[in-house]
């Protein structure tokens, strides 16, 4: 296991600098391969926005956090996946592109609920505050992505897990972390 500090990164990502993103998710991946190891994976969501480049110049292969979650979601028969996750995320590329590459759609919440779900994970979550108004937040915008014919909904954030899970959300839940952990489980076997 290997990170830069999540300081690093999210200076990068405030930059809007994905290439200085993949330049520290090429570092690890280095550093990795000479301690050993046989393959990669990376629970961060967000930085997976990076991936493509990451990919095509590490050391060793990879495994792509969207695609566990789209096989749960087909082995599960969910078809219409809402997003969760960090502004940087839901704004971009990584799931809406991956998951209709395999036939699945993915709907994002409105603009003002990105922006607060964001908040909420980057100034709450992370610092470990867990308010029940947050919590309350995301089961509100996850009834609204239901009533837009969301079957489940990806937890696409190391961090929502802590709040929001199958017990209180309106949609089944889609733990983007766990899946990951399962198919690297699965890999080394």
């Amino acid at each position: 296991m290997h990170t830069p500090s999540l300081a690093d990164y999210v200076a990068c990502l405030d930059a809007g600098d994905w290439d200085g993103v993949g330049a520290l998710m090429l570092a690890s991946a280095e550093k990795l391969a000479a301690a050993g190891a046989d393959f990669l994976i990376c629970p961060d969501n967000t930085i997976h926005q990076a991936f493509g480049p990451v990919e095509a110049h590490s050391p060793l292969p990879w495994l792509h956090i969207v695609d566990g979650v789209a096989a749960a979601a087909e082995e599960q028969g969910f078809r219409k996946l809402a997003l969760t996750g960090t502004q940087w995320l839901v704004d971009g590329p990584v799931y809406p592109d991956k998951l209709a590459a395999r036939g699945l759609e993915c709907v994002r919440p409105s603009a003002e609920e990105r922006a607060e779900m964001n908040r909420i994970i980057m100034q709450e979550l992370v610092n470990s505050t867990f308010k029940p108004e947050s919590t309350a937040y995301f089961q509100t915008a996850i009834e609204g992505l239901k009533s837009q014919g969301c079957d489940a909904v990806i937890l696409g954030c190391t961090e929502i897990p802590l709040i929001i899970n199958d017990d209180n959300s309106a949609l089944p839940t889609l733990d983007s972390t766990r899946l990951l952990a399962r198919a690297a489980l699965q890999h080394a076997l």
